[in-house]
Order: structure tokens, then C-alpha cells, then sequence
């Protein structure tokens, strides 16, 4: 069994903090899209608008769902970021169980795979 890794509190520290409030921002702007979204006007169903009107609604819903997907993707990536943060597995590859790059997570803080393992789970060659 290999030593596993672990971070100082005080390398950790501005990562979750960094995490957190990217987090924070994330919500916020997930609220607003919502607030943008065609589809939440009441009044558009009582409306009978031209079909150039709906098409515009259309493709405005249908943006701020796609907008919506990809917050909630990098929300679930923050969150589990901050758990590995929490249990002390944080900067260890999930697969491989070794150290992720320090370059790669100031790139990408919620890294969860080693360079190595993330070419290998998308397909590509080392």
C-alpha cells in the first residue's frame, strides 16, 4: 500500500476559498438565467405572438438551458473538489491514486485525473 499524499492546511485553505466563492458566483448567475429564461413570463401563454416571436422564445429558452446545464456541471465539480478538500484526497488522481500535477490543478482546481488518466478516459494517446 502507497503513503497517500496530502496537502497542508495552509496550501488548501485558498483553494477552498477560491472554490467557494466561484461557487457562490455560480448560483447567482444559475438564478438570473432563470429570471432571463422566455419560459418563465406568465404572460406568455396568454400571448399570441407571431411565430417569429415563439421561434425567438425558443431558441432564448433553449440558450439559457444549455447556459444552465454547464453552471451545474462546474457546480457538481466544485462541490466535489471541496468534499475531496474535506477527506484529504484533494490533488490525487481518482483513478490512478497518484498526485495530480500541481500546474494542472492552478489551471483547473476541481482536477480530479492526472494528465496521464484524463487522456486515457477521453480516448486519447499519451
Amino acid at each position: 500500500m502507497r503513503k497517500q499524499f496530502a496537502f497542508p492546511a495552509r496550501v488548501l485553505e485558498p483553494i477552498k476559498q477560491y472554490l467557494v466563492g466561484k461557487q457562490k458566483k455560480l448560483e447567482k448567475r444559475k438564478e438570473k438565467l432563470s429570471k432571463e429564461d422566455p419560459f418563465q413570463d406568465p404572460d406568455r401563454l396568454s400571448d399570441n405572438a407571431a411565430s417569429d416571436t415563439d421561434a425567438a422564445e425558443q431558441f432564448g429558452h433553449a440558450r439559457v438551458s444549455a447556459m444552465k446545464e454547464e453552471i451545474d456541471k462546474t457546480l457538481i465539480n466544485i462541490r466535489k473538489a471541496l468534499t475531496r478538500i474535506k477527506i484529504g484526497s484533494y490533488g490525487l488522481c481518482e483513478q490512478c491514486g497518484k498526485m495530480i500535477d500541481t500546474d494542472r490543478l492552478a489551471i483547473k482546481p476541481t482536477a480530479s485525473y492526472c494528465v496521464k488518466c484524463k487522456r486515457q478516459k477521453v480516448g486519447l494517446k499519451s
